[in-house]
């Protein structure tokens, strides 16, 4: 992997042309993408047009594209090439996508094209072209993409400018090349080379040398500006000039030196190239004409202006160099280039209806280019609707841009302030999936403007998804208190599909501090709501019914009261045949808790019944459900009794741990992580390290109100101070049980006062109070038995 880096005109397109024409010459295949300024807000368009042509589909129709990409990947997942299909464009309409998250689409794909790769035998040749203009979907996808590519017979190629500083120039172990000025020999002898040896061009030589400064693009077009003026006489290699030196006037700059070029362009080629700097670096002689423009192309070729790159009946061409493009854009009157805008944002739509969802993000931009606000505005939103199933970053964008035309533009009538609301609901209500920090202007924007038109409903969406953003952040007691005003903000909706598809979150933040009887009221009403329909309210999830059955469940339990096994049988089984995320939610509220709190065992049907959340997760859910299957699985293989298990559920809380640090899941989570992996851990020695990072994670909790943690997590740290053993030990662990029994639930807490009794019981074995310890552990096995808390009456039966 080779990053080239350098400034507008150094080489580096010279470079990959080279490099390029000596990898063809050797029979390795190369293939090319370029980045445009005008496409960096189009999500996907580098990345899929790379694999277009390394999947070699570029002129091919649907079908024949789709049997081209099956005979390369024969083995694949047939849902994995669906996948693939469409974010090449070949997908046949006809056939659905699987019902598939965001970002396990993005793991599949990965793992594709990957395999794809280290598949391939034959050496290849990937170029990207000013990365600087990559969007941002395609650089982070190509980033996953380029791990393995270390691993084949390949060279991946990137050219830059020297302010990008992108993941793409900080992979693993990646070269760059960094082109500067040509030295004053280097450039003599490229100006030589391009002049000719005749004695007439040496004062026009020192000209050339002194205004280009080094840039051997800069060289080259002056040179070709001074020939069209006639400055220069003869061709390239073999010029003769009869001109006076001092008549020899140099633009200034690069742009300069090109624009005086097209200048000097016939009206027909002119119009032309202007045309095709619209469309892009690379276009066709049909697209041009689709534009009302008659092409003149081969005067352009001859110039050096174009290059044809494709010779078949539908002839292709690229701009010579992309500074030339630039300036034939910028030169242009900017009523004019507005017309050809939207000329071609109505070719692209018309020209293939199929597509016109997938084309909605060009088609936005080549409107918002054309001055065409209002329906820019409409086409980004289009454009996140279509790219939210796909990649919820590039969905992101969309309603970032949609907003800031809102925002910006001067449009009339009384639909502006709903046009400002609708983007900033999506951004809000999605923050915890696109990792935007809402929580200062945006969410503060939003209330504003719903406050104006009295637009509960969007308030309350936004509402929600500030909660969870503090959640995911690890802000807890923030999620606490908004969580109250959000249910209530809910409920003033009116909406019951509002009150059952937005409680979770609300529910899920109390699930966190204990406050069991709020998660009892609230889980309560969305099943009442429901009326037993599994995917009402499905907004964000397929089956709210699921969740909440799982939350009433475990705020049953832990306050002793009956019905938890009914709502948690009832809850898996919904959520087995709703979605990813309702099952592995569902899984998680069940057995993460239930486990370690000695609920329910972790035996073969637990296991069972995660490995399967889990898996389906791995295939087809967000980042979210599978890294709730991971907690699940992870605490419940910590808890087995084989050594393999636990070693295999430190590793599954090792990449859960991974998510939270990368924000990819619930950071309040961290420190129940750090604590349970430290505590299993502890046993392999090191104990004093391991009291360390438990007390500094049972402390943290507390800090941030998760008392639910607490009681759990103080059961870890008293038995691994215990196990220790040392000065001091004992009366930390009971100072630790202490503040334990001091946290003010809001109901009765069964789940903490059998804890208490247990611990309570070894803390009396410890010191040597037999007579404590057995009164303990006969009251502790018998309120086990009573609540019917297996884990529980397993661990008392094992208490001499």
């Amino acid at each position: 992997m080779v990053g080239v880096v350098g400034p507008p005109g150094i080489g580096k397109s010279r470079l990959v042309r080279e490099l390029a024409a000596m990898a063809r010459r050797r029979g390795v295949e190369v293939f090319t993408a370029f980045c445009e300024s005008y496409t960096s807000q189009v999500p996907f368009h580098v990345v899929a047009r790379l694999l277009r042509a390394a999947f070699g589909v570029e002129s091919l129709d649907g079908q024949t594209a789709r049997d081209q990409v099956r005979d390369r990947v024969s083995d694949a997942d047939p849902e994995d090439l669906l996948l693939l299909d469409d974010l090449l464009s070949i997908a046949d309409p006809n056939v659905p996508l699987p019902a598939i998250d965001p970002d396990a689409r993005r793991r599949r794909l990965t793992a594709l094209v990957n395999a794809a790769s280290l598949a391939r035998e034959a050496p290849a040749v990937y170029v990207v072209e000013d990365a600087h203009w990559i969007d941002e979907v395609s650089e982070s996808m190509l980033a996953d993409f380029l791990t393995v590519i270390p691993q084949t017979p390949s060279l991946m190629l990137l050219t830059y400018r020297p302010e990008y500083r992108g993941p793409l120039t900080q992979l693993t172990g990646a070269q760059t090349v960094a082109l500067g000025p040509l030295s004053d020999s280097e450039s003599a002898a490229l100006i030589t080379e391009l002049l000719g040896p005749d004695p007439s061009t040496t004062q026009i030589a020192a000209l050339v040398a002194e205004r280009a400064a080094g840039n051997p693009f800069f060289a080259e077009e002056i040179v070709h500006e001074l020939a069209e003026r006639g400055v220069l006489q003869g061709q390239t290699g073999a010029y003769v000039s009869t001109a006076d030196v001092s008549e020899a006037k140099v633009p200034a700059t690069l742009q300069a030196t090109i624009g005086a070029r097209i200048d000097r362009l016939n009206p027909g080629a002119k119009r032309t190239l202007s045309a095709a700097a619209v469309i892009g670096s690379r276009f066709s002689r049909e697209l041009l004409e689709t534009l009302g423009i008659d092409p003149v192309l081969k005067d352009l070729v001859a110039a050096q202006l174009i290059d044809q790159v494709r010779f078949a009946r539908q002839p292709d061409y690229v701009f010579h160099h992309p500074l030339i493009r630039a300036v034939a854009y910028e030169s242009q009157l900017r009523s004019d280039r507005a017309e050809l805008h939207l000329r071609l944002a109505a070719a692209i739509e018309s020209g293939d209806p199929a597509a016109v969802e997938e084309n909605a993000a060009l088609i936005a931009e080549h409107l918002e280019a054309a001055g065409e606000l209002h329906a820019a505005y409409g086409w980004h939103m289009r454009a996140g609707t279509w790219s939210a199933p796909r990649d919820i970053v590039a969905a992101r964008l969309h309603w970032e841009r949609a907003g800031q035309i809102a925002d910006t533009s001067p449009f009339d009538g009384p639909d502006h302030t709903a046009m400002r609301i609708a983007p900033r609901t999506l951004l809000c209500g999605n923050s915890w999936r696109i990792h935007a920090n809402i929580s200062a202007d945006r969410f503060n924007e939003l209330r504003q403007l719903c406050g104006v038109t009295g637009d509960k409903v969007s308030l309350a969406i936004g509402t929600a998804g500030l909660v969870n953003e503090h959640l995911m952040r690890g802000r807890v007691r923030e999620a606490s208190l908004l969580a109250a005003e959000c249910m209530a903000l809910i409920e003033s909706t009116g909406d019951p599909a509002l009150v059952i598809g937005l409680s979770f979150l609300a529910i899920l933040v109390k699930c966190e501090t204990g406050e069991m009887t709020e998660v009892l009221r609230w889980s309560q009403r969305v099943i009442d709501l429901a009326e037993g329909d599994p995917i009402r309210g499905n907004i964000i999830i397929g089956s709210p019914l699921a969740v909440a059955l799982s939350s009433r469940g475990l705020a049953r339990w832990t306050q002793g009261a009956a019905g938890w096994r009914d709502d948690f049988d009832r809850a898996l089984e919904i959520g087995r045949r709703t979605d990813p995320m309702s099952h592995a939610f569902a899984v998680n509220l069940i057995y993460s808790p239930a486990i370690p709190c000695g609920l329910l065992l972790p035996d073969d049907t637990a296991l069972r019944e995660i490995d399967e959340a889990l898996h389906i997760a791995e295939r087809s859910g967000d980042d979210m459900t599978l890294g709730s299957a991971r907690m699940a699985m992870g605490l419940a293989l910590i808890h087995r009794q084989s050594h393999t298990d636990r070693e295999h559920g430190l590793k599954v809380l090792a990449e859960l741990r991974e998510m939270c640090l990368y924000e990819r899941f619930n950071l309040a989570e961290l420190a129940v992580l750090d604590v349970y992996a430290t505590g299993k851990s502890a046993r392999r020695g090191d104990h004093d390290d391991a009291v360390a990072r438990i007390r500094r994670g049972v402390d943290d909790l507390f800090r941030s109100g998760q008392f639910a943690w607490c009681v759990l997590t103080t059961g870890v740290l008293v038995e691994t101070l215990l196990s220790r053993n040392a000065d001091g030990d004992l009366s930390e662990a009971e100072t630790a049980i202490k503040r334990m029994a001091a946290i003010p639930f809001d109901n009765e807490y069964v789940a903490r006062d059998i804890l208490l009794l247990r611990l309570y019981a070894v803390l009396a074995r410890a010191r040597g109070d037999d007579g404590a310890y057995r009164d303990l552990v006969t009251r502790y096995r018998s309120m086990a038995a009573s609540f019917g808390f297996e884990g529980h009456m397993k661990w008392a039966e094992a208490m001499p």
